[in-house]
């Protein structure tokens, strides 16, 4: 697709000037910083301002990302032959008897297979296994299972579906809160069941005070722990995981990340699975070597859209955009998933950019009216640089329908339509909140409106569609029906956007907050509260907590009668939660997605372009 030369308006206070962009790049950005300056100084009415975040450029160029190599690792057949072996062993381990004194060796086995990046691969043995494990339970009183056993036995079940209650964990928990370990030895040598409870912790529901009261103390423990423990001690490698897991608990991070990280330390540490470990690493730089070309196939498609370049006031974050869509469905298989769904964080970003920074109020009312009558002939009314934007989103868009129409017959632009013109409409209510044309929120209502424009909705019933329409995804319930149990119950889409909207706030409020912004969880939280920044900030962090909870015992407790059990809807609640991984992923130490740093950089590069090497 290609765009017409348009023409960059910059009114200064007394008269119209324009300055032609594509002839003039370095005279337009030098007399719109001008005006932008002089304006603000002359206080110009807010309709007429045209703002700037000064948002950094790509740190990867479309050179670079064209240089991946056309060869696919996964296509070699030393790579291919070496991987059935390896997996042939690993499974006839998943396949073999369990009794009582080898059910923790299954049980690590299968966090390790998991936490390696490589249940795709064993799902069907690993689902056996752990039936066995739930029979074999119901058989035996396990009352002289360690602290260990009994937290991992609780932490796999839970997460792999299992509706087992936190009642197994009771006798290791005192009234008090305190962790009962029995048996114990001096020293350390109860790291590894504290740090087992702790991280089973983290899958609680509402109401499991059992969980709650693990949580709190095993936290408080092991922060203890690592201010005691010195550069003497022989623990360096609990250490490492006491601090991975206490930065952020394992339930909450991106999975293929943290599969890189754990193959990274069993590569360090006395005691790993050789076999389990050579074919982590195959299988993830066979993933990677997927990836590479899912990014270098988009990269194309993104520049030739030029839509970067036309929009230059937008951060160019198509790399960014390609992890999102990474964190929520790595595995070789959904590719075109994944490149569908960086079209749409592609677009989520210029267009929030559009409201958040650019555009004036009347042209964001227009804008919004035209998306929500999605009709092209309404195009004319939008000034140039919104024309183009609308072209580019509206021919995009009804691409993905017309895929879709084709496997299925049901017209979707309709659905997508509505979805896109109702986070625009939470875009258009937060803009006025911003150029003060509403009173400002409370912070009800401001979440309210904030979890559905923080984009997650969109993100996963795009997702929906995409899954559906992958020729990997056949087992599923009739499109219409099931997107209507979906949205009814939409819980599914809330809590995930709601871990989203707090976690991107935490990272972006302060320097909000410092340029006088008022429309974020933190100020309104401080404005309705009566409290200090930090204060609401722990307020944060405790609601980010329950919505985990929220989200937890919403998933666990879906029913076949509700949605279904298949592949495909699986395949769904799974990037349901890893939505709400990725916001953790991203915000964590800052936003790594509107100013890409250091960090960013290297999860980019270890994820996406570095592989592993012995």
């Amino acid at each position: 697709m290609s765009f017409n030369l348009y023409s960059l308006s910059l009114v200064n206070p007394t008269s119209p000037v324009v300055i032609h962009y594509n002839l003039f790049p370095k005279l337009a950005t030098h007399i719109n910083r001008k005006v932008v300056s002089i304006r603000a100084s002359a206080h110009i009415p807010g309709d007429q301002i045209r703002r700037s975040a000064n948002y950094q450029a790509t740190i990867w160029s479309y050179e670079f990302l064209q240089s991946f190599k056309v060869n696919n690792i996964r296509d070699d057949q030393v790579y291919k032959s070496r991987v059935v072996i390896l997996e042939r062993e690993i499974k006839m381990i998943l396949n073999s008897d369990i009794k009582e004194e080898n059910s923790l060796l299954m049980l690590e086995l299968i966090d390790d297979i998991q936490r390696s990046g490589l249940n795709h691969r064993f799902e069907t043995e690993i689902q056996k296994a752990l039936d066995k494990i739930v029979c074999f339970d119901k058989c035996y009183t396990m009352k002289n299972n360690s602290l260990h056993e009994a937290g991992l036995h609780f932490r796999l079940l839970r997460q792999n579906d299992y509706a087992v209650s936190q009642d197994v964990l009771n006798k290791f928990v005192s009234d008090k809160g305190e962790i009962i370990i029995k048996g114990c030895c001096s020293g350390h040598e109860d790291l590894k069941d504290i740090l087992t409870m702790y991280e089973a912790s983290h899958l609680a529901c509402e109401g499991e005070d059992i969980l709650d009261k693990a949580k709190s103390y095993t936290t408080e423990y092991l922060k203890n722990v690592l201010l005691e423990m010195d550069s003497s001690d022989n623990y360096e490698f609990m250490k490492e995981l006491i601090r991975h897991s206490l930065e952020i608990p394992l339930h909450r991070r991106m999975v293929m990340l943290e599969a890189r990280w754990y193959i990274e330390y069993c590569m360090k540490k006395k005691g790993t699975n050789m076999t389990l470990l050579e074919l982590a690493k195959l299988e993830f730089n066979m993933t990677q070597s997927v990836l590479q070309q899912d990014l270098k196939s988009i990269s194309w498609w993104w520049n030739n859209l030029g839509l970067a370049k036309e929009l230059s006031f937008s951060r160019d974050r198509l790399v960014e955009c390609f992890f999102v869509a990474v964190s929520l469905m790595f595995e070789p298989q959904f590719s075109s998933y994944r490149q569908g769904l960086t079209k749409v964080a592609s677009f989520i970003t210029t267009i929030d950019d559009i409201y958040d920074i650019y555009g004036t109020m009347s042209e964001l009312e227009l804008f919004t009216n035209a998306v929500e009558r999605w009709d092209i002939d309404v195009v004319q009314s939008l000034p140039n640089y919104m024309k183009i934007c609308f072209l580019a989103l509206y021919n995009t868009i009804n691409e993905i329908a017309y895929g879709f129409l084709r496997k299925h017959g049901y017209n979707i632009i309709p659905n997508l339509a509505k979805l896109w013109a109702d986070m625009l409409k939470a875009f258009l209510k937060e803009a006025q909140w911003s150029h003060k044309e509403y009173d400002p929120p409370t912070f009800s209502e401001y979440l309210e409106n904030a979890w559905r424009s923080v984009s997650g909705t969109v993100i996963l019933v795009h997702t929906y569609y995409l899954l559906d329409g992958d020729e990997h995804m056949n087992d599923f319930d009739s499109p219409k029906k099931t997107l209507l149990q979906l949205m009814t119950n939409d819980k599914i889409l809330r809590w995930p956007s709601i871990i989203f909207r707090l976690c991107n706030d935490l990272a972006t409020s302060s320097e909000e907050i410092a340029r006088g912004g008022t429309v974020n969880s933190i100020s309104c939280y401080m404005n309705d509260n009566g409290v200090n920044e930090e204060q609401a900030r722990q307020h944060i962090k405790v609601l980010i907590d329950g919505a985990w909870k929220k989200m937890n015992q919403e998933l666990l407790f879906i029913t076949k009668d509700t949605i279904g059990s298949n592949e495909f809807v699986k395949s769904f609640l799974q990037s349901a939660i890893n939505l709400a991984r990725m916001a953790h992923c991203i915000y964590h130490r800052g936003d790594s997605h509107s100013a890409p740093d250091s960090k960013s950089k290297k999860e980019v590069l270890t994820l996406i372009i570095e592989p592993i090497t012995d």
